[in-house]
């Protein structure tokens, strides 16, 4: 009897010391989390594991594995083509999120200096319906982490701008005389204790023909402040960057860009690869890009269904990859994007658990380890105030997750020698601590706790 007691409470024992490995009493009152941790086949935490979570950009690890699995060797590259047909010519644009200015003037170079009898045409039909992803919040699409997901896209559909003060009050905006936009406003600037008491806060209001109203109130500076504005319509942008390169090249259009397909009849004379899908999802994961995350996600749909892509034949897509190439079952989740910007996404812990062992187990064919950020050396954990110091430092390969009230990380936890000893999942939502200045933020000091805990033990 003595001997069973013993053995009760040495259980007893080692399931409180398990279980305690996050401190959810750090969290503020209100929050939900969902934590999973897993060593093998051995779950070592596990609380609200089947809870259905907003994931935010750890999405992007669920896009990456259907990615791989799709296109498994590394082939699979965007393709933007120059075609000839009869007297026009067409542009056949691909969704490449990573086309740059200085490669479309590649692209159109056999046209330098010609004279173009017929139209110029921009075929944007691999993709169609919307350019932003069902719960995308109003309030952010115009800056670039928001910018339009389609087919015609140059320069991350993102262009740059900076606003100074002036000692008078005023301010003053400039744009790059190559940017074909337009920036307008009327820019108080105040003291940070002026602006704190007048609740007057710098505005922006964003225009189809890509014009961008700047208002309110900004705290005078003595740098001018980079702006970066997502363009409302990447395809007039185009047309009109087309028109600087001819009117430099002197190429002479006698007809008119429009937005066209390409016939069969049409002959490819030039075209533009992008870099290899693995290089695409290294820094669609290192820096969570978005914008990578849904061109990838819509170019998948039109794959898998030989449909235009679209969020909802891309987010299908992602859900029967998983399916039939890993045996993932995503049935329960809620996946408006591939990018994890939604705020309508959901997903539970036990599912991104899922994902996260299969890409462990399969890592020498897939590579996707490799192209997480690491803790506290890159990407976007690089700076992360809960991994910036050892033992956390170096020791985590993951994706974190952002949103409004949401704080997620999932991942790896290394040893000594760099194995993989556990994987984890971090849902943390609701999460709307009070304002205290001076004092460390909750979510850093769950964290610090949590990876320190689990580090500790993996270290062991």
């Amino acid at each position: 009897m003595r001997r069973l007691l013993s053995l009760t409470l040495s259980l007893a024992l080692t399931h409180s010391a398990l279980a305690s490995i996050a401190t959810y009493d750090l969290l503020p009152e209100g929050s939900s989390s969902s934590i999973l941790v897993r060593n093998g086949t051995s779950e070592i935490e596990s609380h609200n594991a089947e809870q259905l979570m907003p994931p935010a950009s750890t999405l992007k690890v669920v896009t990456a594995l259907a990615a791989k699995l799709q296109w498994p060797n590394n082939e699979f590259r965007f393709s933007t083509e120059l075609l000839k047909q009869d007297q026009d010519y067409v542009v056949r644009f691909s969704g490449d999120p990573s086309l740059l200015r200085k490669n479309l003037e590649a692209l159109l170079r056999p046209l330098k200096g010609k004279t173009i009898s017929g139209d110029l045409i921009l075929d944007d039909s691999i993709f169609t319906g919307y350019t932003r992803g069902v719960g995308w919040p109003w309030d952010v699409l115009g800056v670039c982490y928001a910018a339009p997901v389609s087919a015609v896209s140059l320069e991350g559909n993102c262009v740059q701008a900076s606003i100074s003060t002036n000692e008078n009050g005023s301010s003053r905006i400039y744009v790059p005389s190559f940017q074909p936009i337009e920036v307008v406003g009327n820019v108080k600037s105040l003291t940070k204790e002026e602006q704190e008491q007048s609740f007057c806060d710098l505005e922006l209001t964003t225009a189809p023909n890509n014009t961008y109203t700047l208002s309110g109130c900004l705290q005078k500076r003595n740098k001018p402040l980079p702006l970066k504005f997502a363009l409302q319509s990447p395809q007039l942008y185009v047309e009109n960057v087309i028109e600087q390169i001819f009117k430099s090249w002197n190429t002479k259009l006698e007809g008119q860009i429009r937005v066209g397909k390409t016939e069969r009849r049409a002959k490819v004379i030039a075209s533009h690869q992008s870099a290899p899908i693995d290089e695409l999802l290294q820094t669609m994961l290192r820096d969570s890009n978005n914008l990578y995350a849904d061109a990838i996600t819509k170019r998948l749909g039109h794959e898998m269904f030989d449909v235009s892509g679209s969020f909802e034949s891309g987010t299908a897509a992602l859900k029967l990859i998983l399916n039939e190439k890993a045996n993932i079952d995503l049935s329960t989740a809620v996946l408006e994007d591939g990018s994890g910007l939604s705020r309508n996404n959901r997903i539970q812990a036990s599912s991104m658990m899922q994902v996260m062992e299969y890409i462990q187990a399969h890592d020498k064919e897939l590579g996707l380890i490799a192209l997480l950020p690491t803790s506290g050396e890159n990407g976007t954990l690089k700076y992360r105030p809960s991994m910036r110091k050892e033992p956390i430092k170096g020791n985590i390969h993951g994706k974190s997750g952002s949103l409004f009230g949401t704080h997620n990380m999932v991942g790896y936890a290394l040893d000594s020698e760099g194995k993989i000893q556990k994987t984890f999942v971090q849902f943390v939502s609701n999460y709307h601590p009070p304002k205290r200045e001076g004092i460390e933020a909750p979510i850093v000091s769950f964290e610090k706790d949590f990876y320190n805990k689990l580090i500790q033990q993996t270290k062991k």
